[in-house]
């Protein structure tokens, strides 16, 4: 078992950093098949003859388990090293995946429940802090872009994971019912040799590792990058947390109401058909993708603190000009806003990792960051009971559907002001928090 400590994983001189990111890049593919769920509810209601407001239940839970997970495990992540984290994540994860096709062939819900949201949950937790901590020790000198790699990929998840699903369904259905247990049972191979593939050649620097050319003190020299370090049960503690948790949780509430009602949005406001609003759903995965490595790549050279700026300023800016282009039937302005919102709602999510190592140091960042995800948990609930609870209180009103959806818009610029706040009181961390004595990787 040694070969899973993390003094197993510390990397030999010689080295190259590089071999990390695809590492990252391949768990978080992998557990962004959550993304995808949706491929299933229809056929897992179908073969366990259950409304899919029941099955979609696994999904929800799934994500619940991913913050809590993270919240809970982020300590022993760090002490345990990321090829460790990264096995459980696939036990996890792909054992989940195996749970509930013993639940489709069982007829049970309670084990598709169990199987893909507890277990899986539980995967998707340790397997979503786990890489992006190390990228952060290894990319001291561009972590927005370290990390935005490897959240692009549990963004790009669902690119992969939702064809691959219902190609593996169509292959399986002539054999008997809808394919979906053995489709679900071939997904868990296929992610587990990925994810163990990452598994096998991640590193973690040894200590005092730095880039070559690299000077912390003349990064610190910025005002908001620190070389020093803060533990996890010190961090949350300060006011500093909260004020990125607000950040996150603003950003995330704003973007994810829009993303999971996007194809209505656009069919009830340009009176569309179902294939142009599914396409719509589509381009938006892909700027939510690509946001998540191009928004944080540029924080690199802006600053966190400056990016998360833009994203509050300019999304505001946007949601604010949505109902004119319903006004107008203007598509085109339509599809370009919420691109751009979207895109910054992904890299608001890949930011906050490198964010909180200029706050926190890299020591415990990875927990840091797990108790940090909470927001989103938190978000997940907030964007879309105000987006669906709105939006369903004005057509009661009478208002047409068309137009029902503008009022939504407003309140998000609301939230995304409240986030502007937040992010504008974040100051350096108090001297007093630092922990002494302590390597920064």
């Amino acid at each position: 078992m040694s070969f899973l400590s993390r003094e197993a994983t510390v990397a030999k001189p010689g080295f190259s950093r590089w071999l990390v990111p695809p590492a990252a890049v391949a768990v978080h593919m992998c557990i962004g098949q959550v993304y995808a769920f949706s491929v299933f509810n229809k056929p897992l209601g179908t073969e366990l003859g259950q409304d899919v407001f029941w099955v979609n239940i696994a999904y929800q839970i799934a994500l619940a388990m991913l913050g809590i997970s993270a919240a809970v495990f982020g300590k022993w992540v760090e002490r345990s090293g990321p090829r460790k984290t990264m096995i459980a994540s696939c036990c996890c994860f792909c054992g989940g995946l195996l749970i509930a096709a013993l639940g489709v062939k069982l007829k049970s819900l309670a084990l598709i429940w169990g199987g893909y949201g507890f277990v899986g949950g539980i995967g998707l937790g340790l397997g979503y802090i786990a890489p992006v901590s190390t990228l952060v020790k290894w990319f001291p000198d561009r972590p927005g872009m370290a990390t935005g790699m490897a959240i692009m990929g549990f963004g790009g998840g669902a690119l992969i994971g939702s064809p691959l699903a219902q190609e593996l369904m169509n292959y399986f259905a002539p054999s008997g019912g809808t394919g979906a247990m053995k489709a679900l049972m071939t997904m868990s191979a296929l992610y587990a040799c990925f994810m163990l593939f990452g598994a096998f050649i991640v590193r973690v620097p040894a200590a005092g590792w730095k880039p070559e050319g690299y000077e912390p003190k003349a990064a610190a020299s910025h005002g908001m990058i620190t070389t020093a370090s803060v533990s996890v049960d010190t961090a949350w503690k300060t006011p500093q947390f909260w004020l990125l948790w607000t950040v996150l949780c603003m950003n995330v509430s704003a973007g994810i109401g829009v993303l999971g009602r996007a194809a209505d949005m656009c069919m009830d406001m340009f009176g569309v058909g179902v294939a142009i609003g599914a396409g719509f759903t589509g381009l938006l995965s892909i700027f939510n993708m690509g946001g998540r490595f191009v928004w944080s790549s540029i924080s690199d050279f802006t600053g966190r603190k400056a990016v998360y700026c833009i994203y509050f300023i300019l999304g505001a800016v946007l949601y604010a000009l949505l109902p004119y282009t319903q006004e107008t039937q203007n598509r085109t302005l339509f599809v370009i806003c919420t691109a751009l919102i979207i895109s910054m709602y992904g890299g608001g999510f890949a930011t906050i990792p490198a964010y909180l190592k200029d706050m926190f140091g890299t020591y415990q960042v990875g927990a840091i960051h797990g108790r940090l995800i909470t927001s989103w948990s938190m978000a997940a609930v907030i964007g879309p009971l105000l987006i669906n609870g709105l939006y369903s209180s004005r057509v009661a009103a009478g208002v047409p559907k068309a137009e029902a959806y503008n009022n939504t818009f407003y309140l998000m610029c609301g939230l995304l002001g409240i986030g502007l706040i937040a992010n504008l009181l974040v100051r350096p961390v108090d001297p007093k928090y630092h922990v002494k004595d302590t390597p920064t990787a």
